[in-house]
């Protein structure tokens, strides 16, 4: 047990050493916000990454010369987001970082990677079917012709965060799925010389089904982000129609909003 308990210390440790907190103590913002946003900032950019272990309240007010009672509340914030959990006996240790994601026309990809979550992902269907009736209409193209299928299953630090649905028209481009594991769908469209200009975007909620669940590593019935884009290039022609789902306790939208003049 001794052995372990070095190891969880080493480990936070060289977890905390990383990391350079900038607090001032003659802000009006209190010390443990202050403290607390940092902390966060750090799992979003995957700087501290799930296991990494920050040791135990005395550890931390001694690391960073704060009372214990400021690191506790601090520490509490962060419990309360879902992201740090207190382990008897080992410290408090971080459970996963939140994708946040800015409401534009980009990709998960590479919003992931440019937070450096590390993306990975999983092609589950790579295939030509008949257009159903939704994906025609979005496509502009009449019902029951071809067009390309393309499921995924997006993963951050190994963990699935989304089941990735898109249907394309069927002689856009060359979906290749080894390439497809290794980088985005919009980077490979703007490869095949795809000038993507804008969409249109529908964000609800639902829960999850079973087998949603068992790809999400999720309870069935959990509560899911949904979303609805078709995408068009810089000529106005429908490029892609995705029907993504997102975990909830992972994910969130970013809204800038402004008053119109």
């Amino acid at each position: 047990m001794a052995k372990t308990g070095d190891r969880a210390r080493t480990k936070a440790a060289s977890a905390l050493g990383s990391l350079d907190f900038a607090l001032d103590r003659g802000s009006p913002v209190p010390l443990y916000h202050q403290l607390a946003q940092q902390l966060e900032a750090a799992i979003g950019h995957g700087v501290l990454a799930p296991g990494n272990l920050l040791g135990n309240e005395v550890d931390l007010s001694v690391r960073l010369g704060l009372s214990r009672p400021t690191v506790r509340q601090a520490i509490q914030s962060l419990v309360d987001k879902g992201l740090l959990v207190r382990r008897r006996g080992v410290g408090t240790q971080v459970v996963h970082s939140q994708v946040r994601r800015p409401l534009e026309l980009s990709s998960l990809y590479d919003d992931l990677e440019t937070a450096g979550q590390g993306p990975a992902t999983e092609v589950v269907r790579n295939e030509v079917v008949p257009a159903p009736c939704d994906v025609a209409a979005a496509l502009g193209v009449p019902e029951g012709s071809e067009v390309t299928v393309l499921d995924r299953l997006r993963l951050t630090h190994g963990r699935p965060v989304a089941l990735l649905r898109n249907h394309l028209p069927v002689h856009l481009l060359d979906l290749d799925s080894a390439r497809l594991e290794s980088t985005g769908l919009y980077r490979v469209m703007r490869s095949a010389g795809i000038t993507l200009h804008s969409a249109r975007q529908t964000v609800g909620a639902r829960a999850a089904t079973a087998q949603e669940a068992a790809r999400l590593d999720e309870s069935e019935g959990a509560a899911l982000l949904t979303m609805r884009r078709t995408a068009y290039d810089d000529t106005g022609r429908p490029v892609e129609y995705g029907t993504h789902i997102y975990r909830a306790s992972l994910y969130t939208f970013d809204f800038q909003l402004l008053v119109r003049p």
